[in-house]
C-alpha cells in the first residue's frame, strides 16, 4: 500500500527544506546585532524588557528574510528587484505594521506625529533590509544551483 500525499502537502515540505537552507545562511548573533543598530533607543525606553522587544523583532526579521528569499527564483531569472518587490507588497506591508504595531505594544509613545513617522520609516527599512538579504542570498544559491 501507498500513502497518498496530496500536491499542497509536497509543495509544503519542499517550502520547508528551502526555509531551512536558507536559514544557515544567516546567524542569530548577526540578527541581534542588525535590531540593537535599527532600533537602539527604541529597545532601552521605559524600562521594558529588552529581550522580549528584540525577540519579536527577530521573528519579524527572519519573516522577511525568508519572504525575500522565497522570490529570490524570479531575480535568478532576470526580473529587477524593484518588480520582484512590487509582487510581494502586500506581505511586505504585513510585516512593517506588525513590526510597528509590535512597538506600540511594548510602550514606545510617539509624543508628536514627527516621531511616530520616524518609527515607522525605521520599521520600514529594516524590513526591506532584511528582504534584500533573503533575495539576494537567494539569487546566489540559484547561480550556484543549491536550491
Amino acid at each position: 500500500m501507498n500513502v497518498v500525499t496530496t500536491f499542497k502537502e509536497k509543495r509544503r515540505e519542499k517550502q520547508q527544506k528551502y526555509e531551512r537552507k536558507m536559514l544557515r545562511e544567516i546567524s542569530v548573533e548577526l540578527l541581534r546585532n542588525k535590531v540593537r543598530e535599527f532600533f537602539g533607543p527604541q529597545l532601552k525606553m521605559n524600562g521594558r524588557p529588552v529581550e522580549a522587544v528584540e525577540e519579536g523583532c527577530l521573528d519579524v526579521a527572519i519573516e522577511a528574510y525568508l519572504l525575500g528569499a522565497s522570490y529570490g527564483k524570479f531575480g535568478y531569472q532576470g526580473e529587477s528587484e524593484e518588480k520582484v518587490r512590487t509582487r510581494c507588497y502586500r506581505e511586505e506591508k504585513y510585516l512593517i505594521d506588525t513590526l510597528y504595531d509590535y512597538f506600540l505594544y511594548w510602550g514606545v509613545f510617539c509624543e508628536n506625529d514627527m516621531e511616530c513617522e520616524s518609527l515607522y520609516y525605521k520599521c520600514e527599512s529594516f524590513i526591506v533590509y532584511w528582504w534584500k538579504d533573503g533575495f539576494e542570498k537567494s539569487i546566489k544559491r540559484y547561480r550556484m544551483k543549491l536550491h
